[in-house]
Formats: C-alpha cells, sequence, structure tokens
C-alpha cells in the first residue's frame, strides 16, 4: 500500500476536510457512483464518488476502504493505487466544506454485493444520498447531469487508456 499522503492543500482560514474517495471498477471498467442531493432541496442533485473524511488517525487508505464499505456494503475489492488529488469548496446542508480530496483506484469482481442502505451511513448522508449506479465512459461522456470531479469522463478515460499515473495527478481545484 502507498505511504498516506502528507502535504496538505492551499491555505484556507477554514478548518480543511481531510477526504479519502474511490474510483470504484467492475469487471466491465464501468465506474460506481453515487447520487445525492441538497438535504434541503433533493431538487438540487449530483453523482459522485463514494469517500468521505479520514477519521482519527487514520490513513487515507483505510478511510477509502472502511467509506466504501460504509456507503456500499462492497468490502471485497484490491486496493490500488492514489490516482488524483483536488482541493475542493462547496456549500452543502447548511455550511462550507473545504475539502483536501484523495482518489484510490479499486477494483471488485463482485458489482451486485452494492448496498447503498448499510447501517454506517451517517444521519447526513441517509438525508442526502438515495441511489447509486454503475456507469461506462459512454455513460459519463454523454451525462446531462452534474457529476464530480467535473471531468470524471476524460480522468476514467485516460487511466482505461494509460493506467495508474506513476504519482497522483493534482486536479485543478473546484470552488462552487
Amino acid at each position: 500500500m502507498p505511504a498516506d499522503p502528507q502535504p496538505g492543500p492551499p491555505h484556507t482560514s477554514r478548518e480543511v476536510r481531510r477526504v479519502a474517495r474511490v474510483i470504484l471498477l467492475d469487471p466491465q471498467d464501468r465506474v460506481l457512483l453515487l447520487h445525492g442531493h441538497e438535504p434541503d432541496d433533493p431538487a438540487r442533485t449530483w453523482w459522485f464518488t463514494p469517500g468521505g473524511g479520514l477519521e482519527g488517525d487514520e490513513s487515507h487508505e483505510e478511510a477509502a476502504l472502511r467509506e466504501l464499505a460504509e456507503e456500499t456494503g462492497i468490502t471485497r475489492v484490491e486496493l490500488g493505487p492514489a490516482l488524483w488529488r483536488r482541493t475542493c469548496s462547496f456549500p452543502f446542508a447548511g455550511r462550507r466544506w473545504d475539502q483536501d480530496e484523495w482518489y484510490y483506484l479499486a477494483r471488485t469482481s463482485r458489482p451486485d454485493d452494492l448496498d447503498t442502505g448499510g447501517d454506517g451511513l451517517t444521519e447526513l448522508e441517509r438525508r442526502s444520498v438515495d441511489g447509486a449506479r454503475w456507469w461506462s465512459y459512454g455513460e459519463l461522456v454523454r451525462a446531462r447531469e452534474t457529476v464530480y470531479p467535473t471531468r470524471l469522463a476524460e480522468l476514467l478515460r485516460n487511466l482505461l487508456d494509460e493506467g495508474p499515473p506513476p504519482s497522483p495527478v493534482v486536479l485543478d481545484p473546484e470552488i462552487a
């Protein structure tokens, strides 16, 4: 397993949440995305990768596996390298979130193990996540819905064509 990344995002006056996310691919190279919405406005929706904040002294890799299990029920995965790093800032659930996100590659041979109604979800996740689905590259390219990170189709194509990068690629910050 790669070492836990240490550098933080650019300076900000708010606390920055350290996050591990998973690019989970099935045997057909489809990526799993969760469907979320603003808790008080279900019309504001988007798709995003499984993952969440690090707890205590856990590594990014440990958090990626824990979050994946909590949010999807999928535990039989092969966790690969860190692919990308992104800083982002966005309003959600009545506050602004500033995040330093690390994206890890993982593969599963059991996509039917998906269970998004697990006991591991937080109260906020129960109020704001309402589904999941496997997306092909072609479906991502044609998507009219919001997907995060916003360049996911291009990033997935590069990953499938070239394999994982030798070190994590720093993505442009996304500020909403």
